[in-house]
């Protein structure tokens, strides 16, 4: 039986989005995208809603599912579709993958997301330098405990020598890094395996320049 074609709502900057690219571009999976553009507000549409009751991008539609959420999707598709597999087989080695993307996931990204900056210049009348330095922060906070992560599991890619999860978070998140001028130095590990996993052709082919909605 031939599945359900998969959709991507998303927008092509979006870390959220880019990171669930990533996953269905290693999974070697055929995907349809819809642009959901956060610059002019159409994630708040109802429609959207609709899919996502908190606004926010992505979705992966499946048929008659609405998933949101890129860590429940991407923990679907590792389930959905097995092969090539973006989590080790040992128990240890999946729960040290998921932890490094934890670092991401829960501790960086949230903190430097649109909404967050928008929120802190709109609510806390933060200026540019003031915004610049608290994304700066927490993502050094958060590189530097990955820098460490990496020499102790890495190789190739951020852990052993075959992409994971991991690459679905990291390489947006040093996307995200790179925009805003984060001094990347301090982290040579780090960014050695990044550049490693820019270099994978499925990985490449996510990148939000590469996209249908690209400007």
């Amino acid at each position: 039986m031939t599945p359900p074609e998969l959709i991507l709502h998303g927008y092509w900057r979006s870390g959220t989005s880019y990171r669930t690219r990533i996953a269905l571009e290693l999974k070697r999976l055929e995907y349809g995208q819809v642009t959901h553009d956060l610059r002019t507000g159409a994630h708040r549409l109802e429609t959207y809603r609709s899919m996502a009751p908190q606004g926010l991008v992505p979705v992966l539609e499946e048929g008659e599912y609405y998933l949101p959420q890129s860590p429940a999707i991407l923990e679907f598709l590792e389930e959905r579709y097995p092969e090539p597999p973006l989590l080790p087989t040992n128990h240890y080695e999946r729960a040290t993958v998921r932890a490094m993307c934890a670092v991401i996931g829960c501790d960086i990204h949230p903190l430097n997301n649109l909404r967050v900056m928008n929120a802190i210049r709109d609510d806390l009348g933060a200026d540019d330098d003031a915004v610049k330095a608290w994304v700066t922060k927490w993502m050094a906070s958060g590189f530097e405990a990955l820098e460490e992560m990496v020499i102790k599991h890495g190789n190739k890619y951020a852990f052993g020598n075959s992409p994971t999860m991991v690459e679905c978070y990291l390489v947006p998140q040093v996307y995200s890094a790179e925009r805003f001028d984060v001094d990347m130095t301090p982290y040579p590990k780090l960014m050695r395996v990044v550049e490693h996993a820019r270099n994978n052709a499925q990985i490449a082919a996510a990148h939000p320049d590469r996209q249908p909605d690209a400007d």
